[in-house]
C-alpha cells in the first residue's frame, strides 16, 4: 500500500507540471488554438484526463477566489460611479435633445449638398465616358486617316503607295480597332482594292508595251547615231551617264525618250502583292511577241538603205529597252533571258540580212548596208550583246559586195580605144601620163619630144580603174575589226577576182569582136604586156594603203601575170585567125584563066596586093614580141601555101593548062621571094621558105616534067620530090590530061611529039597504081 501510494504520488508529481503548462496555454492562447492543447491531454498517460480535470477545478476555484477578492476591493468605487451616473442623467437627456435638434438641422442643411454632390457624380461619370470615347477615337482616328489617305492615293493613281498604306492598315492599325464594325467593312474592302490596283497597273503596262513599239525606232536611231558620230559612246554606261549629256549636249538617253514608270510601278505592285512571277511571265511573253514583230522585215527592205536603217533601229531600240530593264529592275528580266532572246533575234537577223542582201545589185547600197551593220553591231556590243556572228555575216556580204563591184567594173572598164600609141609633145603631157600609169623605160625617157608611149589610152584608164576598185574594196574592209594583214589579204583576193574574171572577160570579149582588126589586136597585145608589168606596182599600192610591212610574206599574190598572158595568147590566136581570114579574102579575089596557053609574064595582081598587105602588117608586128611576130608570119605563109594548094586541087576545077601552071608558078615564086625577104626578123636560114616547099616541089615536078625521077625515087629519104604526095600529083595530072578534042590542052604535043601524050597516060596509070598500093597498105 505504501509502495502503491508512493507510485501514485510519484506519478502525480510527474504530471502536475505538465497540467500546469497546459492550463497556462489555455489561458494565454487564442481560443482557436485550444483544440490541439486539449487533445494533448487525451494523448497523455492513462487517467491523465481525470487528473487534468481535477487540476482544472482547482484552478477555477483559485480564480473565483481572486475575482471575489477583486470585487470586494472595487465595490465601493462601483457604487460611487453609479451615483455619479445618476447625477449626470438629466444632463444627458438635455444633451440628447440638443444633439437631435442639431442632427435635424444638419440634415436639412445637407440636402442641397447632396443634390450638388449627385450633380458632381453625374458630371464625373460623363467626364469618364468622354475620356473613354476620346481614347477610343484616338485609336480609330489614325485608322480613318490612313483609310482616307488610301482613298486619296487610289484617286491620285499612286498605287504602290496605296499598297504600302494597306500593309500598314492591316499590320498596325486594324488590330487596334478590329472589334468595331467599320473596321470589318474596311478589311473586307481591301482585297477588292488590291484587285483593282492589279488591273489598273496591268492596263498601264499594256499601254506602255504598246507605246514602246512606237518609241523603239527613235531609241535605236538615237543609240546608233551616237555610235556613228562618236564610237567612244558605244557603251551602255556612257549612253546612260548624266555626264555624257554635259559633254554631248542635245544627245538624248533612253530615259529621255521613254517613261518607264509604268513598268516600275507594276513591278513594285506585283512584288508587294506577292505575284511577281505572274508579272514577269506576262512581261517576257509580250516582249517576245514584240521581238518577233520587230524582227519581221518589210518585203522591199532591200531596195533602199532607209529600209535597212529602220529595221536596225527598231531592233536596237528593242534591246536597249531590255538592257535598261535588266539593269534597273530586280529580276524582271535576267541576263540569261536577254541572251536567249538575243540569240533568237540574231539568228533571225542573219537570215533576213542574208536573204535581202542577196537582192542588192548596187555596190554603194551594199557598202551602206555594211556600214549600218557595223554601227548596229558596235551599238549592241556596247550593251553587252555578242555580235561575232554579225561580223562573220559581213564576210559573206563582203563577197557579195565584191561581186557587185565586179559587175559594176565590167561596165567601168570601157575598153573603147583608138588603139594607137599615146602621143606626147612635151614634158607636161609626159608627166600627165606617168601620173596615171607607172611606165618606166630609160631608153624612152632619153628620146626627144615629140614621141609616143607604146601603149594606148586604155592602159592608164584600166590601171586607174583597178586602183579605184581597190579603194572601193577597201571601204568595205574598214571597221571590220581585222588586222592590216587580213585586210591586205582580202584586197588581194578581190583584186585577183577583178583581174582574172572581170578584166579578163572584158579583154577576151574585146578581142573576139568582129570589128577588131589586126592593128587593134597588135595594140591589145602591147597593152596587156604593159598591164602585166604594172601588176607589181598594184601590189605595192595595196601594201601601202594597208600599212603592212614590206617584208611581210603574202600567201595571196596578184594573178595579173596569168590574166594578161591569157588575154595576150587569145589576141595572138585571134591575130593568126584574122590574118588567115584576110589572106582568104585576097585569095578569093584570084581570077586565073586555067586554060591560058601562055603565062602573063608577071605575078597575079591579087597576090602582089596580098604580099604588100603582109609586108605592111608585119611592119606593125615589129612592136610585138619576136616570137609572136614570127609565129604570125609563119602561120600566114603556111596558110597562104595551103590555100594555093587547095586552089589547084579544087574538085570544081576540071582542066588546067600548062600556061596556067606556069602563071601559078610565077605567083608561088613571089611568095618565096617574100618569105626570103625576112618580113619578120629572127628566122634562121630558109625556115620561112619551107612554108611553100610542098608547092615548090609539086610545081617543079610539072614544070620540068621529071616523072621518071619522081617515080624512081618515091619513098626515098633523099628524094628530090619528097614533099609531093602521089595522090596530089595524080589529081593535078588528071586535070591536065587530054579529055576531049575540043579542049585538048596538049594539042601542041600531038603536033610535035605524040609520044608525050602516051607518056602522060602511062604516068597516070603508074600514079594510080601507086595510090592504090598506098591505100591497100593503109
Amino acid at each position: 500500500m505504501k509502495r502503491a501510494k508512493m507510485a501514485e504520488n510519484s506519478e502525480g508529481l510527474g504530471t502536475v507540471p505538465e497540467h500546469e503548462r497546459i492550463l497556462q496555454e489555455i489561458e494565454s492562447t487564442d481560443t482557436a488554438c485550444v483544440g490541439p492543447t486539449l487533445r494533448s491531454v487525451y494523448d497523455d498517460q492513462p487517467n491523465a484526463h481525470k487528473k487534468f480535470m481535477e487540476k482544472l477545478d482547482a484552478c477555477i476555484r483559485n480564480h473565483d477566489k481572486e475575482i471575489e477578492k477583486m470585487c470586494n476591493f472595487h465595490h465601493q468605487g462601483f457604487v460611487d460611479a453609479i451615483t455619479e451616473l445618476l447625477k449626470v442623467r438629466t444632463d444627458a437627456e438635455k444633451l440628447k435633445v440638443q444633439v437631435t435638434d442639431t442632427n435635424r438641422r444638419f440634415q436639412d442643411a445637407g440636402k442641397e449638398v447632396i443634390i450638388q454632390t449627385e450633380d458632381i457624380i453625374r458630371c464625373r461619370i460623363q467626364q469618364r465616358n468622354i475620356t473613354t470615347v476620346v481614347e477610343k477615337l484616338q485609336l480609330c482616328l489614325p485608322v480613318l486617316e490612313m483609310y482616307s489617305k488610301l482613298k486619296e492615293q487610289m484617286t491620285a493613281k499612286r498605287y504602290y503607295s496605296a499598297l504600302k498604306t494597306m500593309e500598314q492598315l492591316e499590320n498596325v492599325y486594324f488590330p487596334r480597332v478590329s472589334q468595331y464594325r467599320f473596321c470589318q467593312l474596311m478589311i473586307e474592302n481591301l482585297p477588292k482594292l488590291r484587285e483593282d490596283i492589279k488591273e489598273i497597273s496591268m492596263s498601264d503596262l499594256k499601254d506602255f508595251l504598246e507605246s514602246i513599239r512606237k518609241h523603239s525606232d527613235k531609241i535605236g536611231e538615237t543609240a546608233m547615231k551616237q555610235v556613228e558620230v562618236d564610237p567612244g559612246l558605244g557603251s551602255r554606261s556612257e549612253l546612260k551617264a548624266d555626264t555624257q549629256l554635259l559633254s554631248h549636249p542635245g544627245i538624248l538617253t533612253v530615259q529621255d525618250l521613254v517613261d518607264f514608270s509604268p513598268v516600275y510601278r507594276c513591278l513594285h505592285i506585283y512584288s508587294v502583292l506577292g505575284d511577281e512571277e505572274t508579272f514577269e511571265n506576262y512581261y517576257r511573253k509580250q516582249r517576245k511577241k514584240q521581238a518577233r514583230l520587230v524582227l519581221q522585215p518589210q518585203s522591199n527592205m532591200h531596195e533602199t538603205v532607209d529600209g535597212y536603217r529602220r529595221y536596225f533601229t527598231q531592233i536596237v531600240g528593242f534591246f536597249v529597252v531590255e538592257d535598261h530593264i535588266l539593269h534597273v529592275t530586280q529580276g524582271l528580266v535576267t541576263r540569261a533571258y536577254t541572251d536567249e532572246l538575243w540569240n533568237m533575234a540574231l539568228s533571225k537577223i542573219i537570215a533576213v540580212l542574208r536573204a535581202h542582201s542577196s537582192y542588192c545589185t548596187d555596190p554603194d547600197l551594199v557598202l551602206e548596208l555594211k556600214n549600218l551593220i557595223v554601227i548596229f553591231a558596235d551599238t549592241l556590243q556596247g550593251y553587252g550583246f555578242p555580235v561575232n556572228r554579225l561580223f562573220d555575216l559581213l564576210f559573206e556580204i563582203r563577197d557579195q559586195y565584191n561581186e557587185t563591184l565586179l559587175k559594176k567594173w565590167a561596165g567601168v572598164f570601157r575598153l573603147e580605144d583608138n588603139y594607137s600609141p599615146i602621143p606626147i609633145v612635151n614634158e607636161e603631157e609626159y608627166k600627165a601620163v606617168i601620173s596615171k600609169f607607172p611606165f618606166q623605160d630609160p631608153d624612152f625617157e632619153k628620146q626627144s619630144f615629140p614621141k609616143k608611149f607604146p601603149m594606148s589610152q586604155s592602159v592608164p584608164h584600166i590601171y586607174i580603174q583597178v586602183k579605184e576598185f581597190i579603194y572601193a574594196s577597201l571601204k568595205f574592209s574598214e571597221s571590220l575589226h581585222r588586222s592590216s594583214t587580213e585586210i591586205d589579204d582580202m584586197l588581194r583576193k578581190s583584186t585577183n577576182l577583178l583581174l582574172t574574171r572581170t578584166l579578163s572577160s572584158c579583154l577576151l570579149n574585146l578581142i573576139r569582136k568582129p570589128h577588131i582588126g589586126l592593128t587593134e589586136l597588135v595594140q591589145i597585145i602591147i597593152n596587156t604586156t604593159h598591164l602585166e608589168q604594172a601588176c607589181k606596182y598594184l601590189e605595192d599600192f595595196i601594201t601601202n594603203i594597208t600599212n603592212i610591212s614590206q617584208e611581210t610574206v603574202h600567201t595571196t599574190r596578184l594573178y595579173g601575170l596569168s590574166t594578161f598572158k591569157d588575154a595576150r595568147h587569145a589576141a595572138e590566136g585571134e591575130i593568126y585567125t584574122k590574118l588567115n581570114q584576110k589572106i582568104d579574102e585576097f585569095v578569093q579575089l584570084a581570077d586565073y584563066d586555067w586554060t591560058m596557053s601562055e603565062p602573063d609574064g608577071r605575078a597575079s595582081g591579087y597576090l602582089m596586093d596580098l604580099i604588100n598587105f603582109l609586108r605592111s602588117i608585119f611592119q606593125v608586128f615589129t612592136h610585138l614580141p619576136g616570137k609572136v611576130a614570127q609565129t604570125a608570119c609563119m602561120s600566114a605563109c603556111q596558110h597562104l601555101s595551103t590555100s594555093l594548094m587547095q586552089m589547084l586541087l579544087d574538085s570544081e576545077l576540071k582542066q588546067i593548062s600548062m600556061g596556067a601552071v606556069q602563071q601559078f608558078n610565077l605567083d608561088v615564086i613571089q611568095c618565096e621571094l617574100f618569105a626570103s625577104s625576112e618580113p619578120v626578123p629572127g628566122f634562121q636560114g630558109d625556115t620561112l621558105q619551107l612554108a611553100f616547099i610542098d608547092l615548090r616541089q609539086l610545081l617543079d615536078l610539072f614544070m620540068v616534067w621529071d616523072w621518071s625521077t619522081y617515080l624512081a625515087d618515091y619513098g626515098q629519104p633523099a628524094s628530090k620530090y619528097l614533099r609531093v604526095n602521089p595522090n596530089t600529083a595524080l589529081t593535078l595530072l588528071e586535070k591536065m590530061k587530054d579529055t576531049s578534042k575540043k579542049n585538048n590542052i596538049f594539042a601542041q604535043f600531038r603536033k610535035n611529039d605524040r609520044d608525050k601524050q602516051k607518056l602522060i597516060e602511062t604516068v597516070v596509070k603508074q600514079l594510080r597504081s601507086l595510090v592504090n598500093g598506098m591505100s591497100q597498105h593503109t
